[in-house]
């Protein structure tokens, strides 16, 4: 055979190569995605896009993709092991009687992984950054024992150095301070600014860093989302305020973002604190297991309040289980306040049948928020509930980061979570369940207020978007197992 003609075979052998190679990668990559068991829809959408884009797609999926990480699930089952005798502890629960209701989503949330409800002495929402940062620096001067604090983001100016320098103060004085800020959101978190705080004592923790690590991406989901602080085990503070210039009026002017936090005196508070300890011990291996963190308190309170932790290493997404219950149970209201409205079919299916039954149910959402992306794809889930008589009334004046919700007269919810797949499944989120009248009613008269400041988007309204913007629009939602 000549060098010529062996060139034309090995030519024509060519496509027929690199078409078994290619069904090879195709039924590899599809056997691996199928084995992730996640929905049918992320499992086709990976499947296509890894098939299209052998290079770049899994530098994609290893990046962003929605693995489980198996090593990382360990470590926090192992924490959870480790800190067994403090979940006993807080398996004391109030002899008190919940509604009907409220009862079936107590015992539902609990099963879901949950703590039980827990009375508290004391509630106080904040509803503006300033406020709540001056409460929260008294509550850190106070300290005599223990300051944890857990968040997504810590930026490094003003009302950060000044929480730097209230923490280092504590610090010197013999009370232990632990600080946990998420690798990705708390980017800005630079070795500059740590260096004082951990010159004075402070312990300061990475959670999943995001950076590069020998040439392999850290993951850029399964970020702690969470906004928590323990002072001494008796109060706590959870909302969606992160420590940043953006959300107080002291520095941004009447552009602040206006968001919910709560302050919780009592018992409840040492659920909150199991929830820190879990991610800390991901992040350092060091146990809060000393039941001094969990110190005694009486179960009376005027308050019933159940905390509820999610994450992508529990089976289930337990904040989404909550939000779908809740919402599909509702009687008579429902009032949502969120700053990304990227629900899965199971809450648009919730909300759409519960107006559809003559609930009152209202979403509350910023005009514009802070991603083009998040905003396009949210406008298409606006189509699918409008039109079945959920009222959207979109909040004008400025950035609307709160995430509340209020169902009845019984049930209300303050934390972290958005309503989006990205907080149900891919981040580690916080909600506390407040259940009575009285924290509803401040709530919903929040939202009353704040519907004042609101315009609300009509079925016309939506009619007159043309057509290109429609197309961009639902092109941003097939992102939205991601947002």
């Amino acid at each position: 055979m000549t060098g010529e003609g062996a060139g034309v075979r090995l030519s024509g052998m060519w496509p027929t190569i690199t078409t078994i190679v290619l069904m090879g990668w195709v039924i590899g990559i599809s056997c691996w995605i199928l084995l992730e068991r996640r929905s049918p829809a992320a499992t086709i959408a990976w499947i296509l896009a890894l098939s299209s884009m052998p290079g770049i797609g899994i530098f994609i999926y290893l990046f962003l993709g929605p693995r489980r990480f198996n090593r990382k699930k360990l470590v926090l089952s192992q924490a959870r092991d480790l800190l067994r005798s403090v979940h006993e502890r807080l398996e004391e629960r109030a002899d008190r009687e919940l509604p009907p209701g409220a009862r079936l989503i107590a015992e539902m949330a609990e099963r879901d992984g949950g703590g039980p409800p827990m009375p508290v002495g004391n509630l106080t929402p904040y509803f503006e950054g300033a406020p709540l940062y001056q409460a929260l620096l008294e509550i850190i001067e106070s300290a005599t024992s223990h300051i944890h604090l857990e968040y997504y983001l810590f930026d490094p100016g003003e009302i950060g150095t000044r929480f730097r320098e209230a923490l280092i103060r504590k610090a010197a004085s013999g009370v232990q301070v632990r600080l946990l800020v998420d690798g990705l959101g708390s980017k800005r978190f630079s070795p500059r600014f740590r260096r004082p705080f951990e010159a004075a004592g402070v312990r300061v923790a990475t959670f999943n860093s995001a950076r590069l690590t020998r040439f392999l991406p850290r993951l850029v989901n399964f970020r702690t989302h969470r906004k928590i602080v323990v002072v001494d085990g008796k109060t706590a503070f959870i909302g969606g305020t992160n420590i940043t210039d953006g959300h107080s009026a002291e520095f941004s002017g009447e552009q602040a973002w206006r968001d919910t936090h709560l302050k919780l005196e009592g018992i409840a508070s040492r659920a909150l604190q199991a929830v820190f300890a879990e991610n800390w011990f991901f992040a350092t291996g060091e146990p809060l297991a000393d039941l001094d963190y969990y110190p005694p308190d009486s179960l009376t309170g005027k308050y019933l309040v159940q905390i509820v932790p999610s994450g992508p290493d529990r089976e289930v997404p337990a904040i989404r289980d909550l939000f779908f219950s809740a919402i599909a149970g509702a009687r008579h209201r429902i009032l949502l306040t969120t700053p990304y409205f990227v629900p899965d079919e199971a809450i648009v299916t919730a909300l759409r049948t519960s107006a559809l039954r003559g609930v009152d149910v209202r979403v509350l959402v910023p005009a514009k928020g802070d991603s083009a992306l998040v905003d396009a794809a949210a406008r298409t889930f606006y189509d699918a509930v409008i039109g079945s008589g959920v009222r959207v009334h979109l909040y004008e004046p400025r950035m609307l980061h709160a995430k509340t919700l209020v169902v009845d007269d019984e049930i209300s919810v303050i934390g972290t979570a958005n309503m989006d797949n990205r907080s149900f499944r891919l981040n580690f989120e916080v909600v506390a369940i407040l259940y009575g009248a009285d924290p509803a009613g401040e709530l919903a008269a929040q939202f009353v207020k704040d519907l004042q400041h609101t315009r609300e988007l009509k079925a016309e309204d939506r009619e007159k978007v043309r057509l290109p913007s429609r197309l961009l629009e639902s092109v941003a939602r097939l992102f939205s197992p991601q947002l």
